[in-house]
């Protein structure tokens, strides 16, 4: 081949893999606009993406979360392995929940389809979404083995060339709370593959492609050797982080030793708590998803995630640890531990690779459920419901070296909070009050982000059970670098009655749940923090006039000045 010819491959290649890249976006993007959840509509809890005929990621969707995608990397070939490549057919398409060989707990469905073109099978599609319900306890800490869960789907054909197995959709409507979502997802989750497919199609009719052979080796090859790049550029080392979080009855210790090495980057968790007797526990696939997008945001983050730029991040867990829960261990909540990961890999990095990564944040999403009924100390009105209502909620995010941490924002899960107008049309529950917690961000050179107050009821003549799946109770996000830590969460009823941050608990009628989510750590030394940064954080509401006299040393006059400047109008610089 000469030169032109093969400079035209290679951009030839480059082209299809950027269109590769948008076929995985379009694909999430109909699954957004198609699924019955709210988890999925509103708060982006997806992930897609699309293999080569071997099982290996090939390109994933930016909308979506890591706990999905980066678990899901590994899905397709148990399904390879457990349907047999030699019975799929055309119009296949293939679904679980298995906790182990999806993406961590029952309450994730996660759909693959085989690709044909012109007869022969030349990759798949793959697609995860979390759903409303699953039957058993509930999505919840409170059960002891996964058995309670709900209802588990091996990997299976959810269609057989195109003809949806009837009898499977009886058995989900019959063990599921609200069978109309989840079998709505269902068929949203087989359909975006399928969008997937038909635009890989045209991509492959358009270039001439017979297979995705060479676009994948020129993928993978490429992406391998970015990413090795980046870890030779890299001091070699090893070092040991480590966090204490809530965990259920009694407190849970991470610990991560992360080395550096040619080839490679290991973590190895060892000397991490045993597994709970509750649902907080975390299967290795999550272990690892959650472990590669910490290691990756920090090393190589504009490298695209497929199978390769993943392959150097080496992870090892010992069996029955927390973080390598054995079946049949409860793992419902297994976001609660998986989300603290990303922060204790970067207790570790950060001794390694000095002024790189962020100051502990909120860490793991502030979600809770809401089962709401009829109220039963009293004759209930006419019209009442049951319903289930999940809502995904964020603390603040942790300072960075150069910026201040992101006010109720995800991190590491990236999905969005839900809109209180969309929580309140799936159910009769009320949301009183949801806004931004002042002086929740942890001092520093650069502030934690905010968390938020949360304030939720029903509407009369309900009551209800909350199932809360919160930590940084007892154990809030720690500073780095002279930072100090964000605010702790708070949880109780307007009566004053305490809550516990993780649990099933009724709430009468009329009673409300008041919930203060955390912040995020500051970054440096609070000394350090520029004074107009102080003067903006105090005009907009963010810190009060007491945080800014204890943390930042500001006089009354100082302060007296600024919020005459922010009542006039005038503009904090």
């Amino acid at each position: 081949m000469n030169a032109p010819t093969r400079e035209r491959s290679q951009v030839a290649n480059q082209v299809m893999w950027n269109r590769m890249i948008s076929i995985v976006e379009e694909q999430a993007q109909a699954l957004v606009r198609t699924a019955f959840s709210t988890s999925v509509r509103e708060a982006g809890d997806l992930s897609a993406g699309v293999y080569d005929d071997a099982g290996r990621m090939l390109a994933q969707a930016v909308t979506g979360t890591p706990g999905h995608v980066n678990a899901m990397a590994d899905a397709v070939g148990h399904f390879i392995r457990r349907i047999g490549r030699q019975t799929m057919e055309e119009g296949d398409v293939y679904l679980t929940n298995d906790p182990w060989e999806g993406t961590g707990h029952l309450h994730d469905i996660t759909v693959v389809s085989p690709s044909f073109h012109e007869g022969r099978l030349i990759g798949f599609f793959a697609c995860t979404a979390h759903v409303t319900d699953v039957g058993g306890r509930g999505f919840g800490v409170d059960a002891n083995s996964v058995y309670e869960e709900g209802l588990y789907i091996p990997i299976m054909r959810f269609a057989a060339k195109g003809e949806v197995d009837r009898t499977l959709l009886a058995i989900v409507r019959g063990n599921v709370r609200e069978p109309d979502q989840l079998v709505g997802d269902l068929y949203a989750l087989a359909t975006c593959n399928e969008i997937g497919h038909r635009r890989l199609i045209d991509m492959m009719r358009e270039f001439g492609l017979a297979d995705l052979s060479g676009i994948s080796d020129f993928i993978l090859s490429n992406s391998r050797r970015a990413t090795l790049e980046r870890i030779a550029a890299l001091p070699p080392g090893s070092a040991e982080g480590q966090m204490r979080i809530d965990g259920y009855a009694t407190p849970v210790d991470l610990r991560v030793r992360v080395t550096i090495e040619a080839g490679r980057i290991l973590s190895d968790w060892s000397g991490t708590s045993g597994p709970d007797r509750k649902g907080i526990n975390v299967p290795l696939v999550y272990t690892k998803a959650y472990t590669c997008y910490a290691l990756k945001c920090a090393i190589a983050p504009e490298i695209p995630n497929n199978a390769a730029s993943l392959e150097p991040f080496e992870i090892t867990a010992p069996e029955d640890t927390i973080v390598n829960a054995r079946h049949p261990a409860p793992v419902a909540l297994r976001h609660v531990i998986g989300h603290m990961v990303p922060d204790t890999v970067y207790d570790a990095l950060d001794r390694l690779l000095p002024d790189l990564v962020p100051a502990e944040g909120a860490g793991s999403l502030c979600n809770f459920q809401v089962s709401l009924r009829p109220r039963t100390d009293a004759p209930a009105p006419a019209g009442p419901r049951r319903a289930e209502v999940l809502t995904f909620n964020s603390g603040g995010s942790g300072a960075r070296p150069g910026l201040d941490g992101m006010n109720a924002t995800a991190f590491p899960s990236g999905v969005m909070t839900m809109p209180v107008e969309a929580t309140e049309q799936v159910g009769p529950v009320l949301i009183w009050r949801k806004e931004l917690r002042p002086d929740s961000g942890g001092a520093g050179r650069q502030r934690g982000g905010l968390g938020q107050f949360m304030d939720v009821g029903a509407r009369e003549g309900h009551e209800f059970d909350i199932s809360a799946m919160l930590d940084r109770v007892d154990h809030p996000a720690r500073g780095r670098r002279g930072g100090q830590s964000g605010a702790r969460t708070i949880i109780e009823r307007d009566d004053g009655a305490p809550m516990r941050g993780k649990g099933r608990q009724f709430v009468p009628h009329g009673r409300i749940v008041r919930m203060a989510f955390p912040g995020g750590a500051g970054y440096g030394d609070p000394a350090e923090r520029d004074r107009a940064a102080i003067a903006r954080d105090l005009a907009l509401g963010y810190i009060s006039a007491g945080y800014a006299r204890a943390q930042h040393g500001l006089t009354d006059e100082e302060i007296a000045e600024i919020l005459a400047l922010a009542a006039g109008g005038a503009e904090m610089r």
